[in-house]
């Protein structure tokens, strides 16, 4: 009997679901903090013959998908294991460089993949304020300091400013996925792969910014198996998050929803 078990293949399962960073407050978002435990004691299994990744997540933060994604193949050239990423529903924009850690990477045919590029957004209230009679008065340090304030006018060198780093930031994610998916991408396919466009799965596959169809399960029993044993590691919401999240007032929590939502549905979603 021991042998037997001994001899069965193991495949710890990482699950990342949600938007990337500190969205709202006690949100369950996929952070770098919360995360680094969970990867690092997948990684260490005893007897793992590889990792599987899910990843389920519009984007997000750059700076935490960045640390997940070197940290995952950090660890995967550590203890010299073979990661394998699957996306669900969506792996866009962060979501999709967090999937560049994988050695292969699956998804479902209507999956939402790519997004490589960088977004910011925001409002405008300076004629708001000016129909209700408020009058903005700003003190600063720094000529800089009030960049891209909401209650002023737009001034040219501040997105002349903004936009040099959103091309610093693209310019990282795009060697991030070519030195991932290398020659596998077809870059003479016709179509910018690095503009910020995203596809179904099926299209994602036919441009090598996936490697195949097919979902975690069917995939793993696939390479190692049916008797496979598939061990997840997820984040829990702890006690105390549900109870202060709980404690939110209404507005709070629409807010909160509504941020999260509005980068979800940038796919449809």
């Amino acid at each position: 009997m021991f042998s037997f078990f001994k001899k069965k293949k193991i495949v710890p399962h990482i699950k990342l679901n949600g938007v990337i960073g500190n969205v709202g407050k006690f949100k369950q978002g996929i952070d770098f903090a919360g995360q680094e435990e969970i990867i690092k004691k997948a990684f260490s299994l005893k007897k793992a013959i590889a990792v599987a990744v899910t990843i389920n997540s519009p984007g997000g933060s750059p700076v935490q998908s960045h640390l997940i994604y070197k940290f995952i193949r950090e660890q995967a050239q550590k203890k010299k294991l073979k990661v394998i990423v699957f996306a669900e529903d969506v792996a866009a924009s962060g979501g999709y460089l967090i999937a560049c850690a994988g050695d292969e990477i699956y998804a479902n045919s209507s999956s939402i993949i790519g997004s490589i590029g960088v977004i910011y957004s925001s409002f405008g209230f300076k004629d708001l304020i000016k129909k209700i009679g408020i009058e903005r008065r700003i003190y600063t340090a720094g000529k800089n300091k009030s960049t891209l304030d909401l209650f002023v006018e737009e001034k040219k060198e501040d997105i002349e400013r903004l936009k040099s780093i959103q091309l610093d930031l693209h310019k990282d994610f795009i060697d991030v996925v070519e030195e991932s998916r290398g020659s596998k991408l077809k870059k003479d396919s016709g179509i910018e792969l690095f503009s910020g466009e995203f596809w179904s799965g099926k299209k994602a596959k036919d441009l090598g910014l996936i490697d195949g169809i097919g979902n975690a399960d069917q995939i793993l029993r696939q390479k190692f198996g049916d008797k496979v044993v598939i061990k997840k590691f997820e984040k829990t919401k702890s006690w105390i998050a549900k109870k202060l999240s709980s404690s939110e007032n209404q507005v709070d929590q629409l807010v909160n929803i509504l941020e999260e939502r509005s980068i979800w549905q940038r796919y449809g979603l």
